[in-house]
């Protein structure tokens, strides 16, 4: 099985074409090629291109406990960069069909930089989803592990907790995320972002990623934080999102449509054994 293994900003994927599995992966093969001591290791796995009815191409994000994510922010700009490395698209944007809609991706350059426009965000509670009545979710509590937070909830085609902190940390994200993510309010598990505004035009966060565990970065809660941060006007709408990976850029309309740019890396490139899978 070929693979080829890209980053953004420390959040790794393993990008395989689908032509070269000849199957579909099962969550074990997930999870072990995934594994960082007993695989490649990796925060997913992106499947594509896949053939789409409605868009130039189709992606798959797998997650690594076997799950499957509705979309990625880091892992659309990772296939942005992969289609462009096998000649498959230049510098006019083209779209991408994934689970949590359809989104409009341009490589700019030498292909280290992509924009993606990620859709609209949306705070309604059955979009989200969260359970209790149809609302705007801003500024709820939340009670965990003996502490109380104030989130507010969003989606951006999958589903996101953000919670404003007067500090970050990855301690912070490490000890409650795991218990946000599978709280009973959130029927599909959630995405967790701890949040400190810096100013008007820099946030600062910490991820905790549904299936995936602690991420140094992440381009769908980097835009889920950005438009928390500007609905509740604590920042404008260009927003410069902090992370321990890096820095992603998020443009957001009076209408609350997302637009993400940021770097993406080539890693390495290689054949897994059939042997990591005990054959």
């Amino acid at each position: 099985m070929k693979y080829t293994k890209y980053h953004g900003l420390g959040n790794d994927y393993i990008m395989i074409n689908p032509t070269d599995i000849g199957g579909d992966l099962d969550p074990r093969q997930i999870q072990l090629v995934c594994d960082r001591n007993y695989g490649i290791g990796s925060d997913g796995i992106l499947v594509g291109p896949l053939h789409s009815d409605t868009s130039d191409f189709r992606l798959r994000i797998l997650n690594p406990d076997g799950s499957e994510a509705e979309k990625s922010g880091n892992g659309l700009r990772i296939f942005s960069r992969y289609l462009w490395d096998q000649g498959l698209v230049h510098e006019k944007p083209f779209t991408v069909e994934t689970l949590g809609g359809v989104v409009i991706c341009q490589v700019h350059g030498a292909a280290k930089t992509v924009t993606v426009e990620m859709g609209k965000v949306s705070f309604l509670s059955t979009k989200i989803p969260i359970i209790g009545e149809e609302r705007e979710v801003l500024r709820e509590q939340i009670n965990i592990g003996g502490t109380t937070f104030i989130y507010s909830a969003v989606t951006v085609g999958n589903p996101h907790c953000v919670i404003l902190c007067k500090e970050v940390s990855p301690e912070l994200a490490r000890k409650y995320g795991p218990l946000i993510e599978t709280d009973s309010r959130f029927p599909n598990r959630t995405n967790v972002q701890f949040l400190q505004v810096i100013d008007r035009k820099n946030i600062q966060i910490e991820i905790w990623e549904r299936g995936a565990g602690y991420t140094l970065a992440s381009g769908s809660s980097s835009t889920a934080a950005a438009a928390v941060a500007y609905r509740l006007n604590h920042c404008d709408q260009a927003i410069t999102v902090h992370m321990p990976g890096g820095q992603l850029s998020i443009q957001l309309s009076a209408e609350f449509t997302a637009t993400m740019t940021g770097p993406v890396t080539r890693v390495c490139e290689g054949v897994m054994d059939p042997e990591m899978f005990g054959k």
